[in-house]
């Protein structure tokens, strides 16, 4: 029993750890945005299209995991999509130009959707039933330590010995996790839908819709700001470049805190907590949008880290309230949620990019505060209908 349980909780922690390279690779191009603009010659903007093109690439490839599941054990598929993340962070670091680094990026993006159509619910299959929020939180804290640690360090990484460096670091992580994953997860096969039938019965489901809708507005709204966040920073009065690392480490570490928070509370209290969250997140951005660097550090500091805290309390707890409630239909829930989460990233990197072509960076984090308004509002409709419901029930 207790080789069993410890089993399991290395291959959650496993998991993890492919999470945490799997964002990194995602967000690589945030951490080095400068660095890449100038020496391939592009605007910030245009350069945030190498997150937006990812995404949408990646809602795409999310929808194939219910049919790659039918035909491929989950073991071998995880396997797999670590090393084709590996072969394109590589192009990216052998990229001469900005169409060829566009290139490489969707190699990426095509396993990062099905990746993360998986393995949360990978996650939830080898664990017990009562322990599905804390296994969640586990798995979904490797995006907590990607903010936390992947992305400022790929800017150190940059910074020390180029951009290209740090995505050859970043194949060489793939590579890594994947062999981990080999070692520990047990191979399983979990059961999928007939094909065509989860999805259709999961769009006809009005609460997971609402999940749905929420993670959409939450994600537009966090990278529509968070993409541009370095250049943000470094407007900053008195800031270095070694001190953008640092605010960056500062927003990530708080992520440690909104995971730990998740862990505690989101099993009793989830949607409480996700309104909570939502509402600091907004607050945090719209003062960042109002004043802007000119606050100094020490209060960006603070925002950041109340961004931070609230943004991995959301991912975290909206992935566990789809686990909940998708049943039968846990495949393709996570699917459409990946896909949702990921058109969403990509959309917000545009309405940022759009506001900060107009209105420049506080123009970029006061759209971004927009954009959550409806989410906040949706998650308070939904706790008042779902009161409703068990006053008359």
């Amino acid at each position: 029993m207790v080789n069993s349980a410890l089993r399991i909780w290395c291959a959650v922690s496993v998991l993890c750890v492919a999470s945490f390279t799997m964002v990194t690779s995602e967000f690589a191009p945030i951490g080095l945005l400068s660095q890449i603009s100038a020496d391939l010659d592009q605007t910030p903007s245009t350069i945030g299209l190498t997150v937006t093109l990812y995404a949408w690439i990646g809602a795409a490839s999310g929808l194939l995991s219910n049919w790659l599941n039918r035909w491929i054990p989950r073991k071998a598929l995880l396997i797999g999509l670590m090393l084709i993340l590996a072969v394109s962070n590589g192009l990216a670091a052998l990229s001469p130009e900005f169409s060829t680094l566009l290139g490489a990026r969707a190699v990426g993006a095509l396993a990062h959707g099905v990746f993360w159509a998986i393995v949360a619910a990978t996650a939830a299959h080898i664990v017990p039933v009562q322990r599905i929020g804390l296994a969640t939180s586990i798995v979904l804290g490797g995006i907590t330590v990607a903010t936390v640690m992947g992305v400022p360090l790929v800017n150190l990484v940059g910074q020390y010995d180029g951009w290209r460096t740090a995505f050859v670091c970043l194949a060489l992580m793939c590579v890594a996790s994947a062999g981990a994953i080999a070692l520990v997860l047990p191979s399983m096969q979990i059961h999928s839908l007939a094909k065509g039938v989860g999805f259709a019965a999961v769009l006809r489901r009005k609460d997971l819709l609402i999940t749905y809708v929420i993670t959409g507005l939450t994600a537009a709204a966090h990278f529509g700001a968070y993409t541009f966040v370095e250049p943000f920073i470094g407007q900053v009065p008195g800031i270095t470049s070694y001190l953008i690392a640092v605010l960056l480490f500062a927003f990530g570490a708080a992520g440690f805190l909104g995971n730990l928070l998740s862990a505690l509370f989101i099993d009793r209290y989830l949607k409480t907590f996700i309104l909570v969250a939502l509402i600091a997140m907004a607050l945090a951005l719209v003062t960042l949008g109002i004043y802007g660097p000119l606050l100094g550090i020490a209060p960006v500091v603070i925002l950041l880290v109340v961004w931070g805290i609230a943004i991995s309390a959301l991912f975290t707890g909206l992935q566990t309230w789809v686990l909940r409630i998708a049943g039968d239909h846990m495949v393709p829930a996570t699917a459409i949620h990946t896909a949702v989460l990921n058109s969403a990233i990509g959309l917000g990197v545009i309405i940022g990019g759009g506001a900060l072509n107009v209105a420049g960076f506080k123009g970029a984090m006061l759209a971004a505060s927009v954009v959550i308004v409806p989410a906040i509002v949706l998650m308070i409709a939904s706790g008042l209908r779902a009161r409703t419901e068990a006053v008359f029930s």
